[in-house]
């Protein structure tokens, strides 16, 4: 139904404007009497053979929603309700800031892919924090950035704001130095001061009674040879794992007209390279720590890939959005019959 009806009703209308009227929409039947319990009925799927302990924690499947989708902590309740094991907040800076002027986010319907430039658009990291005090039982993540304002130099103390501010109320912690749409943002990915920010957040970390896993985001445009030093960060700084990946700046092979548009690319054309990087990661450091991935996933079969590759958990954006919830349980569905 969703394809065939809702979909194409909803594709008629800008996708940033969309986006929010799904936000109220689903949080408005949600308030209905037992219509979260209805949702839960229809796309979650308990087993446990589902179940997953990665980086310490425990998920109750292994498909989760990335960041970006929910940004200010304002749905990830309701969004639950449509099977996911994990929801990802984000990206929050310390600051509020309203991202990147208007039009800003782009589908490619024949590339099956959305180009976005939003620029960390969100209410603050405090703002959140008042949300995420509400939650009743999600397994939440906390992406965290900087302010477009802050110089990289500075970046840093950003970091750490973030962090603190979210500690008690995220269960694991993503840094993006990843996104294409801030102003030299992926300066960061730079082998030392990568090194030196991940350090320093390892170090405030360890000062808390109880870690808290922290992952990093990286981009799919990086070379071999800067996936082998995200390996060597990684275990040089002993952080908790790595997500991949991000959005890309490339354009190779798209047919949309609107493939010109500067930002980040998501959806189908993103799959292979994806993949590619997981499976790279997990073969050079011979499994050394846990990777989501992220990118491309539109179906069992796309996910399956990334498992198989190496990725401990994978993470669903532009599929959830051109396939419809159903995507979630049809995973899910497809690990079960591969476990049989």
């Amino acid at each position: 139904m969703y394809k065939l009806l809702i979909r194409p009703i909803l594709f008629w209308f800008d996708p940033e404007e969309v986006h929010y009227f799904s936000f109220s929409f689903i949080q408005f039947i949600s308030k209905i009497p037992f219509v979260s319990s209805i949702l839960k009925s229809i796309y979650e799927v308990k087993d446990q053979r589902l179940q997953r302990e990665v980086f310490g924690l425990k998920f109750k499947n292994p498909i989760g929603l990335a960041a970006g989708f929910d940004k200010d902590a304002k749905c990830y309740q309701e969004l639950s309700n449509f099977g996911f094991g994990f929801i990802e907040i984000g990206t929050l800076t310390p600051k509020p800031q309203d991202g990147n002027p208007k039009k800003r986010l782009f589908r490619l319907k024949s590339d099956s892919a959305i180009i976005n430039r939003m620029g960390f658009n969100n209410d603050g990291v405090e703002s959140a924090v008042m949300r995420l005090k509400k939650n009743k039982g999600v397994l939440i993540g906390g992406n965290i950035g900087k302010n477009k304002i802050t110089p990289n130099e500075e970046a840093t103390s950003d970091y750490l704001y973030c962090f603190e501010s979210l500690f008690d109320y995220v269960d694991y912690f993503v840094v993006n130095v990843s996104s294409p749409n801030t102003p030299n943002l992926r300066e960061l990915q730079e082998k030392k001061p990568l090194t030196e920010l991940l350090s320093k957040l390892e170090t405030r970390n360890s000062e808390h009674k109880t870690k808290k896993p922290i992952l990093l985001k990286i981009a799919p445009d990086l070379t071999n040879e800067q996936l082998l030093d995200i390996i060597d960060i990684v275990n040089e700084t002993k952080i908790a794992g790595v997500i991949a990946t991000n959005t890309t700046i490339s354009r190779e092979g798209l047919k949309s007209e609107n493939k010109t548009e500067i930002g980040g690319l998501s959806g189908k054309p993103l799959a292979k390279r994806s993949t590619e990087v997981i499976r790279f990661l997990a073969e050079k450091s011979n499994n050394a720590f846990p990777i989501i991935g992220v990118g491309g996933i539109h179906s069992a079969d796309d996910a399956l890939e990334k498992l198989e590759a190496g990725a401990s958990l994978v993470q669903l954006y532009t599929g959830f959005i051109y396939e419809g919830p159903k995507l979630v349980k049809k995973i899910n569905k497809k690990i079960l019959e591969k476990t049989l």
